[in-house]
C-alpha cells in the first residue's frame, strides 16, 4: 500500500538558458556555473551531458547562504 496523502514535492530543474527570473540574468548564471568549483555553486547546478540545469530551490538556498556570510 502506498501513502499518497503526503506526496513528495518534485524538484524543479530549469535549463540555464531558460531561467524565468529577472535576477540574475542568464549571463550572470553562466558566470556562476563556469566558476562553480570555486564559488560553491556546484550544489545548485546539475550537468546532464552538455546541458546545465539549475535546481531552483537550491539556488535560493545558496543565495541565502551567501547573504549570511556577509
Amino acid at each position: 500500500m502506498t501513502d499518497d496523502t503526503n506526496p513528495k514535492p518534485q524538484k524543479r530543474y530549469i535549463p540555464l538558458n531558460r531561467w524565468p527570473h529577472a535576477w540574475p540574468p542568464v549571463g550572470g548564471l553562466r558566470h556562476l556555473a563556469f566558476h562553480a568549483k570555486t564559488n560553491g555553486f556546484e550544489k545548485v547546478i546539475k550537468r546532464v551531458g552538455r546541458r546545465v540545469l539549475i535546481d531552483e530551490d537550491a539556488f535560493f538556498a545558496w543565495v541565502e547562504e551567501q547573504n549570511e556570510k556577509r
